[in-house]
């Protein structure tokens, strides 16, 4: 195990300076600020790619996605379904902009970015039958969104590569030919069985504290050694697509994703294995401050351009009720606005403002509520009077 990255240092000494509090010590729609905010201020936003906004039919509803052609190079490309990260609790489409686009930028393929439901509103089994709808509606439609359905990849980072990872299992047989499924900073046993032993027993950002806030609101009364839910978990993986994982080296879920590639490279799936030297969980996404993102991201994007025709590509579906529904003119404005204003120095100062402004007062409103337990008398129960000039 490598040192810890001085930039990955710098980032975790700031946040503790200022006292940004951690996931674990907020609620599902405060932490998803956070998130956004944190994506906004790491992550890159490369121009290099046309972007349409839209939704497709899913499993309970319309799924919101990302449509993202590169500028250059011709069609038809291969398609990368890609999942967003955010322990099923956080993380949307604005947080996987900046990756979705890196990867279209370098690869040349269409990315498209999908958006799924998340918990504690919907049940965790939600989120991977949004991926699995999601992934039978690319494979049918590669051709309207200019690339080849013969060279379909599925791809993730964190639970998105947990949904990448199920939906890869399903896929085998009779399901979408997938030709590489490519698995960032994988989550495969949800049970947490085997978690990484790092140095100083520090975990960057995603630390056990946070992993069992992740767990109390998606679980829900499931269990989390459900093969449906961790690939993990499994009886076989045999005839799964390839895999390019890639796991950190400061990373509780780094001993995990590495025992799943082991797994898969005995049962004889091909397997492109690497590990980050003193990277942090969620690297991939923070390209703007770590130059080892960037890499990652160029290693993702050579293995998805390579992927070759597989024999079987789906039929193409011509239902209209199936069609996607893309955004007009006036309404890829307003999102586009709307994300260039979250990306501001301006908004980001002021929601890192509210941020810490919640957390102190809410440290402030415990700390009052714990007073008379603090002031309690251990020999009567009840509250001692301060008194001045000591024990008489």
């Amino acid at each position: 195990m490598h040192a810890l990255d001085p930039r990955a240092r710098a980032l975790l000494t700031w946040l503790r300076v200022i006292g940004w509090p951690s996931l674990a010590e907020r609620t599902p729609a405060q932490a998803r600020r956070d998130f956004r905010l944190l994506t906004a201020a790491t992550s890159r936003t490369p121009s290099g790619v046309r972007v349409r906004y839209g939704s497709i039919p899913g499993a309970a509803g319309r799924l919101p996605v990302r449509w993202y052609t590169p500028r250059t190079g011709r069609a038809p490309r291969p398609l990368l379904v890609w999942f967003h990260g955010g322990g099923f609790v956080v993380g949307d489409l604005f947080t996987a902009d900046g990756t979705a686009r890196s990867l279209a930028d370098r690869s040349g393929a269409v990315v498209l970015s999908v958006g799924y439901r998340l918990a504690p509103e919907h049940d965790c089994l939600a989120a991977v039958d949004d991926a699995w709808a999601a992934l039978n509606w690319a494979a049918t439609h590669a051709g309207e969104l200019g690339a080849d359905p013969a060279r379909l990849v599925v791809g993730g980072e964190s639970a998105g590569a947990t949904l990448s990872a199920l939906v890869a299992q399903r896929a085998r047989p009779g399901g979408p030919a997938l030709g590489l499924q490519v698995l960032v900073c994988p989550a495969t046993d949800l049970a947490l069985g085997r978690l990484a032993i790092l140095s100083g027993g520090a975990a960057p950002l995603l630390d056990r504290d946070v992993l069992d806030w992740f767990s109390g609101h998606f679980f829900a009364g499931h269990d989390p050694a459900d093969p449906c839910l961790s690939p993990g978990r499994a009886a076989d993986v045999a005839g799964v697509a390839p895999a390019l994982i890639l796991t950190a080296d400061w990373d509780l879920l780094r001993d995990d994703g590495e025992a799943y590639a082991a797994r898969l490279d005995a049962a004889g799936v091909a397997v492109d294995h690497a590990r980050y030297p003193g990277q942090i969980h969620g690297f991939l996404a923070m390209d703007r401050i770590f130059p080892a993102a960037r890499r990652a991201q160029d290693r993702v994007a050579t293995a998805v351009a390579a992927v070759g025709p597989v024999a079987t590509p789906a039929v193409a579906d011509t239902t209209p009720s199936n069609a996607a529904r893309w955004d007009g003119p006036a309404a890829e404005q307003a999102t586009l606005t709307r994300e260039l204003w979250l990306r501001t120095p301006i908004y980001g100062a002021a929601t890192a403002a509210t941020t810490l402004l919640e957390h102190h007062a809410q440290r402030l409103a415990r700390l009052t509520r714990s007073l008379p337990l603090i002031m309690t008398d251990p020999a009567d129960g009840e509250p001692s009077a301060p008194t001045l000039g000591g024990p008489r």
